[in-house]
């Protein structure tokens, strides 16, 4: 392949200053040969003039890293600059055992990776096997592996912990030592990262101001529906501040929610009446999803669920907003920052 791309500069936001930094993990190992593990990298990024009393801290999701946030794989502005530009500090927190916050076999056990088919068919084409597939548009390129466009994405690409609840333990405690730093601020989600979102929001309600999940991990409870069975806490793999409390996913009692749609599916919600989530209480939450999305068929149960647990929050549907064609990886798409400038008027309408 004949590789023209060059890197992608910066020169239409201000930066005041940009520092790097840790945050969480300990030492393990055995004598003489002991290490740092599950520490958190995370990159901040300062304007010129700070316009607003509140940082954003991105979360990126599974085999992804900060790279999401911070260019196109066609070499355009990604968000952490846009966002910047609009007088925001912006944190980009790169998940624990995962890409600059280094993974250690011993401590953290063997990795899976997205393989350049799924890479293909969930992120980058319009050939997926759910209904909205069909109206993806806005990828900036085509799913063919010689499409450079593609080849630049499928590089970004890392290996990810199996378990979706030992990524959640690790950035739970990597993010309350965050937040302690940060102060009060507002996240930004994305897929595998939403649950980090509810999470500590639960933990540490008064120091998130807002949260603007885009597609997170779901459908809630299973995607098998055979059986009743939640295989988490609907939301979240760890434990939540549920009222009344709840200490195992057995003893949540579940019943299955027929698609309203014929583009939608079915799956597992409460039995009312649901235990309720307090905590979140006064947090703005947007729910985001795109149009042409394999979650645009299923996040209206994570919607759902949240309702019943008295959890107040915004359902996007992008294409209800007049922004048609994304798939999940919008924040890389070609209209990437008119989606950016959205969730910015939302954050400033809702975020006090």
């Amino acid at each position: 392949m004949n590789r023209q791309f060059g890197p992608y500069f910066s020169d239409q936001t201000k930066l005041a200053k940009r520092g790097i930094f840790y945050v969480g993990g300990h030492i393990s190992g055995q004598e003489g040969k002991h290490h740092m593990c599950n520490q958190m990298f995370v990159e901040a990024y300062v304007p010129e003039k700070i316009l607003h009393p509140y940082p954003v801290i991105f979360f990126h999701g599974a085999g992804q890293t900060n790279v999401n946030w911070l260019v196109t794989p066609d070499g355009r502005m990604g968000w952490a600059d846009y966002f910047l530009g609009l007088g925001y500090v912006v944190y980009l927190a790169e998940q624990p055992a995962r890409g600059r916050s280094a993974w250690h076999p011993e401590e953290n056990g063997s990795t899976i990776y997205h393989s350049m088919e799924a890479i293909r068919k969930r992120f980058a084409s319009d050939q997926g096997n759910w209904p909205q597939a069909a109206l993806h548009t806005q990828w900036p390129g085509s799913a063919d592996p010689e499409d450079e466009t593609f080849a630049q994405f499928l590089s970004s690409q890392v290996e990810y912990l199996p378990s979706n609840r030992d990524s959640q333990e690790l950035v739970l405690e990597a993010g309350l030592k965050l937040l302690e730093q940060t102060g009060p601020a507002i996240l930004l989600t994305h897929s595998q990262a939403g649950p980090f979102g509810w999470l500590l929001a639960d933990a540490k309600p008064e120091l998130v101001k807002g949260i603007v999940a885009l597609e997170p991990s779901g459908p809630p409870f299973s995607v098998d529906l055979t059986a009743p069975a939640a295989k988490n806490y609907g939301i979240a793999d760890l434990p939540l501040h549920f009222d009344p409390p709840v200490s195992s996913p057995s003893e949540l009692k579940l019943r299955l929610m027929k698609a309203p749609r014929e583009d939608f599916i079915d799956g597992w919600v409460f039995q009312e009446p649901a235990p309720r989530l307090p905590r979140f209480s006064g947090i703005p939450i947007a729910l985001v999803v795109s149009e042409a999305s394999y979650h645009a068929q299923y996040d209206h149960l994570t919607s759902y669920v949240m309702d019943q647990c008295g959890i107040k929050h915004d359902l996007i549907r992008l294409e209800e907003a007049g922004i048609h064609g994304n798939g999940h990886m919008m924040m890389l798409e070609k209209n990437n920052l008119e989606i950016a400038g959205f969730l910015a008027g939302w954050i400033e309408e809702h975020v006090q």
